[in-house]
């Protein structure tokens, strides 16, 4: 192969959302950056993850709403056209093509670099194109965001029977008949209800007690009885011995009692692991396959020169796009700095305390920060306050028959909130309040001069204030 050699002040591997704001931020300082992507532009968010799985959810959670308020379900008594769901998620993903992003890397001056790229030296990429090798000399930075991929559990028979992951069973051309899902965690949940609601019948093992188990109980209790309610088989606190893909193509999974579930397809949803496998990280002294260790400028940390640079899902801080996109606004700012000026840049902090979470089930699990069991393992003096969201005027106006929970977590203490979770139809748009909150640290007592407008759900605010005495 020919090969080719090109200098650059910074590297990015991988163009999914957490390199494309890395490349955008350095660049928007006036340094030249090239980004190296093997697949397509935008990465698993934008054509197998966030984006074309809400469209998917989107279309029966509209109509489940209009059912729900009087006046409206009298309308609303067609079922859902799979055709134009599909086509409008196709649509979302851009049809897996990425030409709509390449304008966005022109404008900002950043070059792409279409290949496999891996380190080969200090500051060094070496890229593998169609056309030739390509080796890219890093004056400042390398940044790895190359994020991860799903985890496919060592179960005997899975890895044969070509299991789903998100990829597939958010690309899927058709609906199939029947699934099994393996897991119970916000991937599980999104993509059961999606496909339930499609036609497909669907089965859920669960290996705790109930899905979301990370989250607060009554999140999961809430999701659970609402994926029994839309039809769904889940099984929980299972576990799965055995996958065999059947002659015909359809699935038996053996589960540990020895139950068997029989389906078209299974989908693992049990998890992810990062992408370093072929990264070249041996050149620098890591491990390929495992999680890489940065401190909180995103800085490598077993790398001393400080050149190597790594955000998103890779760094095992966060696996959730929004998370990675702040850690590449860190991250480039820290590189645009220099070993001068890196020490005033802000450190990254949100990723570790005030997390912020969506899961677009029917109802909505949005949370922020610790839940209660995490705010006590750390010691925290809890105080916690719940209140019903069916309550507020707001929500009794959005749904005839609204359901719905809020909890804060209060460091008792300090008197600031260390967490927060609301369950109900449309809570996701509650959520950034409490992350500002949390992030600014705002004592309740300064909190009580926040006042929602009425009648809107967020006047559980008003009323989770006054329960804890303000």
């Amino acid at each position: 192969m020919d090969e080719t050699l090109d200098s650059y002040d910074v590297v990015v591997i991988g163009a999914g959302s957490t390199g494309e704001n890395v490349a955008g931020r350095v660049a928007g300082h006036g340094m030249s950056v090239a980004i190296v992507e093997s697949h397509l532009v935008g990465g698993d968010c934008s054509y197998y993850a966030c984006t074309p799985s809400k469209a998917m959810l989107r279309p029966p959670h509209v109509l489940a709403e209009a059912r729900a308020v009087a006046g409206a379900r009298e309308a609303a008594t067609g079922t859902l056209s799979v055709d134009a769901v599909l086509e409008r998620r196709d649509k979302f993903a851009s049809h897996w093509k990425d030409d709509g992003q390449l304008p966005w890397l022109r404008d900002h001056g950043i070059d792409l670099v279409r290949g496999r790229g891996r380190l080969s030296g200090v500051r060094e990429v070496t890229v593998e194109t169609d056309a030739g090798v390509r080796v890219l000399d890093a004056r400042r930075a390398v940044a790895i965001c190359t994020g991860s991929d799903p985890l496919v559990p060592d179960i005997p028979g899975l890895r044969a029977a070509q299991p789903w992951t998100n990829r597939e069973a958010i690309s899927a051309p058709r609906v199939p008949e029947s699934l099994a899902v393996i897991g119970g965690g916000a991937v599980g949940v999104e993509l059961a209800s999606a496909w339930k609601s499609l036609g497909a019948d669907v089965t859920m093992l669960v290996r705790e007690e109930r899905p979301l188990a990370k989250m607060e109980t009554f999140a999961g209790d809430a999701v659970l009885g609402a994926l029994r309610e839309l039809g769904i088989w889940v099984v929980t606190e299972t576990t799965v011995v055995e996958v065999d893909r059947k002659a015909d193509g359809t699935v038996d999974v053996t589960l540990g009692d020895g139950a068997v579930v029989h389906a078209q397809e299974v989908l693992v949803a049990t998890g992810r692991e990062p992408r370093t496998r072929d990264l070249g990280l041996e050149v620098v002294g890591l491990a390929p396959g495992e999680w890489i260790d940065v401190d909180d400028h995103l800085r490598v940390r077993a790398v001393a020169e400080g050149w190597l640079y790594a955000a998103g899902d890779v760094t095992h801080r966060a696996l959730l796009t929004h998370m990675g996109k702040y850690q590449a606004r860190i991250c480039g700012d820290v590189i645009a700095a220099g070993d001068e000026g890196a020490a005033s840049c802000p450190a990254a902090i949100a990723d570790s305390i005030a997390v912020t979470r969506v899961v677009f089930t029917d109802p909505e699990v949005a949370s922020v920060g610790l839940s209660e069991a995490a705010a006590r393992e750390r010691k925290v003096n809890v105080k916690v306050v719940d209140f019903d969201i069916g309550q507020i005027a707001g929500a009794r106006l959005h749904s005839d028959d609204y359901h719905g929970q809020a909890r804060l977590v209060v460091d008792d203490d300090r008197h600031v909130i260390v967490g927060a979770t609301f369950v109900g139809r449309g809570v996701s748009e509650l959520l950034h309040s409490a992350t500002i909150a949390i992030v600014g640290e705002v004592t309740l007592e300064r909190l009580r001069h926040a006042v929602p407008a009425f009648p809107t759900i967020s006047e559980i605010w008003l009323r989770l204030l006054e329960t804890l005495g303000y």
